[in-house]
């Protein structure tokens, strides 16, 4: 195996590919064409002398040596960046943290930790990004976050199956509840039946798991409204354009006209968000960052 002749440029595209899951997702975030993509990941296999990549239909997932090839191309690029910014007079990686968020967490708890950090921790610069839970995944094992906010729902199991497992710590369970307009029928009382969901337009989420129907509901949904944004779906409620589900963690960010509600029967559905890292030494700024979002879920626990 002779690495010397791969580029950086490939270093970079092997990482992107890695963490997006896709080469057209890797090329789009890059600016490149998709054969420009699959050239420089042919270059690095090439180097490697075996494959990196398993290609499915779905997008691709990294082989043992490709996981291995990853961790060190991280740490090239991670060292490079850092030069980089000492050159330019910018702050030294040891002080910046990258988090990772899914939709969602941004409304309360990622507020809260980045007030208190500001206060407790001024030297830390706290560079975060939006995605959701399985692109954040990819980040974590390509290297480009440190720390990860990520959502799960029942059975709750790892949230992939590479190695090593990602180390996981629940911050917060909480019953998921339904959103519904305040002079809905169903708004009359602080719980509802299950029952009582059917026949009710809903509004939902583009994914395939339809995020915002109630779960098990024994119907075909009527789904009145799509909206990517959870606070997009909450002001639809507010208009009385459906209902929705609703975690406890962001009834507090609820507009004007929503009412929120338990629903009785059925299975109880739990919602967990996870604070999610690597394996290994956390460094001293990440530490702090982690605290930070432990005090703010405890905080917001405490506030309902």
């Amino acid at each position: 195996m002779d690495f010397s002749d791969v580029s950086l440029v490939a270093l970079r595209v092997f990482r992107e590919v890695a963490e997006r899951g896709t080469f057209t997702a890797a090329a789009t975030a890059l600016g490149y064409t998709q054969s420009a993509v699959s050239r420089q990941i042919a270059s690095i296999e090439r180097a490697a002398q075996t494959q990196l990549l398993e290609r499915r239909r779905e997008g691709v997932r990294l082989t043992a040596a490709g996981q291995l090839v990853l961790r060190s191309a991280a740490g090239v690029l991670d060292q490079i960046d850092a030069t980089a910014r000492d050159l330019a007079g910018l702050p030294v990686e040891g002080g910046t943290v990258r988090l990772g968020w899914f939709p969602g967490a941004g409304a309360l708890l990622l507020p809260l930790a980045i007030s208190a950090l500001r206060r407790t921790h001024p030297g830390i610069n706290l560079v975060t990004r939006e995605g959701t839970t399985p692109s954040l995944v990819r980040s974590l094992r390509a290297g480009t976050v440190d720390l990860a906010l990520l959502a799960a729902a029942p059975p709750f199991r790892p949230p992939d199956s590479e190695t090593p497992a990602l180390k996981l710590e629940t911050l917060a369970e909480r019953p998921l509840r339904l959103a519904v307009p305040a002079n809905h029928p169903l708004a009359s009382a602080d719980s509802v039946d299950v029952a009582d969901l059917r026949g009710q337009r809903w509004i939902a989420g583009p994914s395939a798991d339809q995020m915002g129907v109630w779960p098990g509901l024994d119907e075909r949904p009527e789904i009145a409204h799509i909206a990517r944004d959870w606070l997009a779906k909450l002001h639809l409620v507010a208009a009385g354009a459906g209902i929705t589900t609703i975690s406890t963690s962001h009834e507090q960010a609820a507009p004007p006209g929503v009412r929120v509600v338990s629903v009785r029967g059925g299975p109880r559905e739990l919602r967990r968000i996870l604070l999610a890292h690597l394996p290994g030494n956390l460094p001293d700024p990440t530490k702090a960052v982690a605290n930070a979002l432990r005090t703010a879920a405890q905080e917001t626990a405490q506030a309902r």
